[in-house]
């Protein structure tokens, strides 16, 4: 195999002496100035982010216009086609599409060996210091939290001089900055720093119908060239809103050509059906001429000369709006269920008076069937509603939302309390994160949370997690979560969240380490048993797999170097303690992780808090090791030490007194010979093993 670097120099490392570098002055001189930018790179505590595939990105549909155009033309250097400086400031209004604008640049005008990198900023302030730096990356980076993206005057100051060293190193930085936050004008002007607006998006229709052709609808954007109305609802949409348009457009297309398929009549009554024209035109206006017909003016009674829904049939409406297809009397206990938390109840009136003296009423008025068919829907032969309408039912949900602020916290407390499982899957749960991906405000976020934490955590966790993935609201996810994992209330929900997310082995390392400082922060600050339990089981989960003991390594790491938490540290210990390598304790047969386990098990059977858990795995350690001789006295060996010193005789004691029962493959009793090495033979009346026994 050819060498790729014929000059590079023979590297000489040696054991607890300097490394030497032999070969031409000119590489050895290359190689340190990388070495040293390495290591001044891990040394600081950088930003992380996830690489780019160039080749995916650009696969992706985009689309320019001829402003975008010009800014792209202004952004590049006209005789090399780089990007004009170093660090490229682009400032636009949110969702115009700033960010796959930036990343589209670079993926095209740097050079293919330049990796690209989408940087997290997970910081509370920008800061030139959080910057990284490396040969031939190219960094994107987006500034537009309303709080912790505030750009001050010494950070922009020292975009130039970051600028010198990202030029010196043929590495770029793209910042996307939202609009509001963009209050220097003069920056443009400064060494190393060019400053780009978007104040325009690119064309709605157009980013929809390459949206639809990336999909493999073509036929879809032949149908929507024909319909002007459709047309005209996607004019002026940013280029967020129009690639949303485009996800609605091939769910109404589905749905339009099921219900023609379907045995169950789409239109169920007097009215025609639908065709897909009309169906686009109402769903790219959210359904609001419909939609402001059936929640007009309040009545009663049903009329058919009145299109307005009595308050049973709007509850009946969002309840199919959200279950979709789902037995008749689930739907009706769902409805009851809205209308009862409506009213300001926690749960329908029960017993015979009550239900004695609503039947004359109830039967008195239209019963279930036709007040399906009434709202929309269809009745099959089995008693199952038919309303597979997820765009319809989307928008419902979303006029519910926008226009009844009452009816908010209601809608929010029966979506949770209706959810069966904590997936996507589950529709109740999929409307929740819809809900919450639009409206995700910290106010938003915190009601969510109050009503959430208590009965379902794992539903708000399942939730959450589709918001910290959301590259719109899910900064500020993280941040919510932060606040949370200080109570224990909300405990359960950030533990499970931060599960789900390190259990994904294709998760950003960025979005990894916001689990773990989670993880560690609950750690930290819990005084409830229960909770901490909670977080060592995630830990010991996480310790199964490769990665996952590598993070838990560095909390242990950290908290021995008392950089980090020692409550955090310690559970991440006790979770390591579990794993094993060929039978053998994992801790135990690792010699490179710079972790000092005498330390760490004399810490934890000397502290009061710590020493009923860890006893346990140490009795699970010895026990596996007692068929083996050699293996058993090499860890009684290694654990002697730990056990002895200050405060330790009552906690060695508890351990021996845990170790009864256990014999060695030679039939000595384990607790004998421990107690035997340990106890001072004078002692031995005073302290005998089997006192407390």
């Amino acid at each position: 195999m050819v060498d790729p670097h014929p000059n590079a120099p023979n590297l000489l490392r040696i054991d607890g002496a300097s490394t030497h570098l032999h070969g031409e002055v000119g590489v050895v001189a290359n190689v340190v100035e990388e070495l040293n930018l390495q290591t001044n790179t891990h040394k600081r505590d950088v930003l992380e982010g996830v690489e780019i595939d160039r080749g995916q990105l650009l696969d992706q549909p985009f689309v320019r216009g001829p402003h975008w155009d010009a800014a792209w033309t202004q952004a590049l250097d006209t005789v090399s086609g780089r990007p004009q400086q170093p660090v490229l400031v682009i400032v636009a209004p949110r969702s115009f599409g700033s960010t796959t604008f930036a990343l589209r640049l670079l993926a095209q005008h740097t050079a293919s060996h330049v990796d690209l990198v989408k940087l997290d900023a997970d910081w509370s302030t920008p800061t030139k210091g959080r910057l990284p730096l490396e040969k031939e990356h190219a960094f994107q980076l987006d500034l537009k939290h309303p709080e912790n993206d505030q750009l001050s005057s010494d950070f922009l100051n020292a975009l130039s001089s970051h600028a010198s060293q990202l030029r010196a190193n043929g590495s770029y930085l793209v910042l996307t900055v939202a609009q509001e936050l963009w209050r220097d004008h003069r920056l443009g002007k400064r060494e190393g720093v060019h400053v780009v607006h978007l104040r325009e998006a690119p064309d709605a229709q157009k980013v929809v119908e390459a949206h639809l052709e990336a999909y493999g609808y073509e036929r879809l954007i032949t149908a929507l060239r024909s319909y002007s109305k459709a047309q005209a609802s996607l004019r002026g949409l940013t280029a967020v809103a129009a690639e949303r348009a485009a996800h609605t457009i091939v769910m109404v297309w589905q749905e339009h050509s099921h219900l023609e398929q379907s045995p169950i009549s789409a239109h169920l009554g007097e009215q025609p059906p639908m065709s897909l024209e009309d169906r686009l035109t109402a769903a790219l206006t959210d359904w609001r001429s419909e939609l402001d017909a059936l929640f007009g003016e309040m009545t009663r009674l049903h009329s058919h000369g009145n299109p307005s829904l009595t308050v049973e049939d709007r509850c009946l409406l969002l309840a199919l709006a959200v279950q979709q297809s789902a037995p008749m009397p689930d739907v009706a206990r769902s409805a009851q269920e809205l209308l009862t938390r409506a009213a300001g109840q926690t749960s329908a009136p029960s017993g015979a008076g009550g239900a004695f003296a609503a039947a004359p009423s109830a039967l008195a008025g239209r019963g279930l069937r036709r007040r399906i068919l009434d709202v929309g829907a269809g009745v099959d032969g089995q008693d199952k509603v038919v309303f597979d309408r997820p765009a319809y039912g989307r928008a419902v949900l979303e006029y519910v939302w926008d226009n009844y602020d009452t009816m908010r916290e209601p809608l929010l407390a029966w979506l949770v309390e209706a959810a069966q499982t904590p997936s996507l899957e589950d529709p109740t749960v999929s409307a929740l994160a819809e809900l919450t991906l639009r409206h995700g405000t910290m106010g938003y976020l915190t009601t969510l949370g109050k009503t959430a934490c208590a009965k379902k955590p794992e539903v708000l966790g399942a939730v959450m997690e589709s918001a910290v993935r959301n590259e719109h609201i899910g900064r500020l996810a993280w941040e919510v979560l932060y606040r949370w994992a200080e109570q224990d209330e909300y405990a359960p929900a950030v533990i499970v969240l931060c599960r789900r997310i390190l259990e994904d082995t294709t998760v950003a390392p960025s979005t990894a380490k916001r689990a773990m400082v989670r993880l560690r922060r609950i750690a930290h600050t819990t005084g409830e048993r229960a909770t901490r339990e909670l977080v060592l089981a995630a830990y010991t989960d996480l310790a199964e797999r490769p990665v996952g003991a590598a993070r838990l390594t560095s909390e242990v790491r950290e908290w021995q170097q008392s950089k980090g938490s020692a409550r955090g540290g310690s559970l991440a210990f006790l979770a390591l303690m579990a794993a094993q390598d060929d039978g053998a304790p994992w801790l135990l047969t690792q010699s490179s992780l710079d972790i000092d386990v005498s330390r760490a098990v004399h810490d934890l059977l000397g502290n009061p808090r710590t020493v009923a858990e860890i006893i346990p795995r140490l009795s699970t350690w010895i026990r596996a090791s007692t068929t083996d001789p050699v293996a058993y006295g090499r860890l009684r060996d290694q654990l002697l030490p730990a056990l002895r010193g200050h405060n330790m005789f009552e906690a060695g004691m508890n351990l021996m007194r845990e170790l009864r029962g256990i014999s060695t493959a030679e039939g000595t009793s384990v607790a004998d010979d421990f107690y035997h090495h340990l106890v001072d033979p004078r002692l031995h009346p005073v302290f005998p093993l089997q006192d407390g026994a």
